[in-house]
């Protein structure tokens, strides 16, 4: 009978959250099998071009290189691993430097005046932070639209294989670092650590084209990297960079970059993201000790996060594993119901609001800057406060702070005479950092009564879920820890209540609540993990974190997905989750692609027709075909948008000729002609000018399409179609009819041939059918079959 009502209960739970607003799907702006996608931002989501084109100008530049050519490449992206890490470094140090001082001047000036007027001193902290948040969304709205938001989403599925217009360009930094500035330092419930792994991809980005020409800040002997392949690496280093800044984690850093954002992982990448990693931590670590001196003004133990509970619970025991778990489960919910509601109210908000104009958002950033001032500002005033507990003798906690300073026991409204002290003021009158460093501090038990806890905990969970999606820079790391810690240490108090006799510290538990709402709300696990042992300097707390962690995704994944897939399927960035779909496995590439209609183009195909197709499709590859000598079609490879776009506006490749070139003509274009701009704009068939004579010209496409694209059987299931796109990578993949015949078979032992062997003379054993005997039939293992319709090919990419 339990497990009935208990199914019961999951059923009516399940259908009343189905009843909420999930994500829309994307719109398409696109005709029928177009990869252009159409989301809620300005313009369309592109795909881009990891497979390597080996066409004849390629082919030409890698003939050109000499032997030196691999160390020199090797040594040219460790440095730009080396200025990666130290241009996020020094961004991290700006930031951290102006939000703990602005935060510094407006709490001191605050706590200066409420000594004479109340009412005078949250009219100064309204307006201080009403100006810095204007700041914030003037920038935004009108310099660097890309820069909202945490730009994660935008980032994950750039690594995933999607460009989003504009997440990457100078003006998108620039906006990302000052609205970052201004929207936290304004006291809003958001972080910087989101938008600083969008800045650290956009130093990547930048570095990697040689600077921005737009703004004339372009160097030539930067611009090495001209494919998007390579600059992707680049762009994985720089997220795990803004991490490694965010938090002082560098490990942390790169299980970021590994689990969260990238689709695609090698070892040599992931050592120049560890050293990347590395680099930032020493910028940082360099700048912390250089700002002990006092030079850096208010900036002290806070901005970067080192939330040390070293010093706190050391051990645990069996009882405690119950009131954990619940840690767990309550993260789990409370991270789903945050996904659903922040999804629900962000659709609303671009639906109905944001088409408005501009106006319209900062009227409601400004608007959530008012509110959240007064609550942050008119609740201590109704709270009551505690008297100081007794300390020890030698202990560095000082109750009540002194007037003006911000950390444990904050002396707001409370008596002048009367060691005294406000705990939601502890909370709410200190930056962020500071507020978590409070929360999770030991040997301060009963610092904060649980109606205050509960207080803080409703209104900042409200205030984070209204203000993410507003049109300024917003980050979710902080503001979950600090929902987290929350109920975190609500758990502590009533553990220390019910088990007296248990060495219990409160910050422990709030440390494992901020775990369960970040593994309930992003759905992270192990690089979640280690950025909280780094960020706590505590290794013994590892199981614990370990065991919230799971189970805080389990419970989150049982309604909903995590934050970055729903907010990136909220902007219809198309991302390919790790693994297929289950009605995949039924399905065969052939029943995948049988409603597209195949755009085509023969080998030598004239410039008219060329103008039609690109006018009248959408696509971005294009299937290039022969007639055989049996008179059959055969596919010869794939041409490019971008490619033709640039053929047509060079038209020195123009030809009378309506038949393929002997191959005596030279090549007019090497392969940098074909690289397209970072901005993901490039040409476009409406601005390039043909006249009539070049209309009746004709183009030989023999030397520029991919004559090795990748091709894969019609009944090949999808599934598999899926893992091969996805981890190779892909853009384009052709579906071919089965039959065909057998010229040889590829095993490992034909792809571990050393150097030294003369190919010439190398007998495959086994393994290829030998051009030098005619005569003899291919021999074939034990078990295989002759099968005349079987073709095997197995081609080596380098990533």
């Amino acid at each position: 009978m339990i497990s009935g009502r208990l199914q019961n209960g999951l059923e009516t739970a399940r259908l009343v959250w189905s009843q909420l607003p999930s994500s829309d799907e994307p719109e398409s702006a696109a005709a029928e099998g177009e990869e252009v996608f159409g989301p809620r931002v300005n313009g369309g989501v592109e795909s881009l071009d990891y497979e390597v084109i080996e066409n004849y100008a390629y082919r030409e530049e890698q003939a050109k290189r000499g032997r030196f050519y691999v160390g020199y490449s090797v040594m040219v992206k460790w440095f730009f691993a080396l200025l990666i890490g130290i241009g996020t470094g020094v961004a991290a140090i700006f930031i951290n430097l102006a939000v703990e001082n602005f935060s510094g001047w407006k709490f001191s000036l605050t706590f200066s005046i409420i000594q004479h007027s109340y009412f005078a001193g949250f009219l100064v902290y309204t307006l201080f932070n009403l100006a810095l948040v204007m700041s914030s969304v003037y920038i935004v709205t009108h310099f660097a639209p890309a820069a909202a938001g945490s730009g994660i989403p935008e980032i994950k599925g750039y690594l995933n294989g999607v460009d989003a217009p504009g997440i990457l360009l100078f003006r998108t930094l620039i906006g990302k670092i000052f609205g970052s500035i201004g929207s936290v330092g304004g006291g809003l419930a958001l972080g910087k650590e989101g938008p600083l792994v969008h800045t650290g991809a956009c130093i990547a980005s930048l570095l990697g084209q040689g600077g921005s020409t737009k703004y004339h800040l372009s160097l030539r002997w930067l611009q090495v990297f001209k494919s998007d392949r390579d600059r992707r690496d680049l762009v994985t280093c720089g997220c795990a960079a803004g991490v490694a800044a965010a938090f002082r984690a560098p490990v942390g850093g790169v299980l970021f970059a590994l689990e969260e954002v990238t689709s695609w992982w090698r070892s040599q990448l992931m050592w120049r993201v560890f050293f990347t990693s590395a680099v930032v931590a020493v910028v940082v670590r360099s700048a912390m000790n250089w700002c002990k001196s006092g030079k850096c003004g208010h900036f002290g133990s806070g901005g970067f996060i080192i939330w040390d509970i070293s010093g706190g619970q050391d051990d645990y025991s069996f009882q405690e594993l119950l009131p954990m778990a619940i840690i767990g489960v309550i993260g789990g919910l409370l991270g789903a119901l945050f996904n659903q509601l922040t999804l629900y109210i962000t659709y609303w908000r671009r639906i109905y609001l944001h088409k408005k104009g501009n106006r319209v958002k900062i009227i409601e950033v400004c608007l959530v800057s008012l509110i959240t001032s007064f609550i942050s500002f008119g609740l201590p005033l109704l709270r009551s406060c505690s008297p100081c507990p007794v300390t020890e003798a030698n202990s560095a906690i000082e109750c009540p702070r002194p007037p003006g300073t911000y950390g444990n026991y904050v002396n707001f409204h409370c008596a002048k005479d009367k060691k005294e002290y406000n705990d939601l003021a502890t909370i709410f009158f200190n930056t962020q950092d500071d507020a978590i460093r409070n929360l999770f501090s030991a040997k301060t038990i009963h610092e904060y009564s649980a109606q205050s806890l509960l207080t803080f905990l409703v209104m900042f969970y409200s205030l984070a879920v209204v203000t993410f999606g507003t049109a300024v820079p917003a980050g979710q790391f902080v503001p979950g820890i600090m929902i987290g810690s929350t109920y975190g240490r609500l758990v502590g108090m009533f553990v220390v209540t019910y088990y007296k006799k248990l060495n219990v510290e409160e910050g422990t538990y709030a440390l494992l609540g901020a775990a369960s709402f970040l593994g309930g709300s992003m759905r992270m696990t192990v690089s979640l993990c280690v950025i909280m042992v780094e960020i706590t300097n505590n290794l013994k707390l590892l199981p614990l974190i370990m065991l919230v962690l799971l189970i805080s995704k389990a419970v989150g994944d049982a309604f909903n997905e995590g934050l970055y897939e729903e907010q990136a399927r909220l902007r219809g960035i198309p991302l390919l989750e790790t693994r297929p779909k289950q009605y995949m496995r039924n399905m065969t590439a052939r029943e995948a692609c049988r409603n597209q209609k195949v755009v085509y183009f023969s080998r030598v195909v004239k410039v008219a027709d060329v103008v039609s197709v690109l006018q009248s499709n959408k696509h971005n590859g294009f299937p290039v075909v022969e007639r055989g000598h049996n008179g059959e079609m055969r596919v010869i490879g794939l041409i490019l948008r971008s490619h033709l776009l640039v053929l047509l506006e060079s038209k020195t490749d123009f030809q009378n000729s309506p038949f393929p070139c002997d191959g005596s003509m030279p090549i007019r274009h090497n392969f940098s002609d074909f690289v397209k701009p970072v901005s993901s704009k490039g040409l476009s068939i409406e601005k390039i000018h043909l006249t009539r004579d070049d209309l009746d010209m004709y183009i030989d496409l023999g030397p520029f399409l991919n004559p090795c694209p990748y091709i894969v059987p019609e009944d090949m299931s999808l599934s598999k179609v899926y893992n091969l796109f996805r981890q190779l990578g892909l853009r384009h993949i052709f579906v071919v009819p089965r039959a065909s015949h057998v010229i040889g078979l590829i095993t490992r032992k034909d792809l571990l041939m050393e150097e030294n062997e003369d190919s010439a003379t190398l007998e495959l054993q086994s393994t290829s059918v030998r051009a030098q005997q005619p005569d003899r039939r291919p021999t074939y293992r034990q078990g295989e079959t002759e099968h005349p319709l079987l073709n095997s090919l197995l081609i080596e990419t380098q990533h």
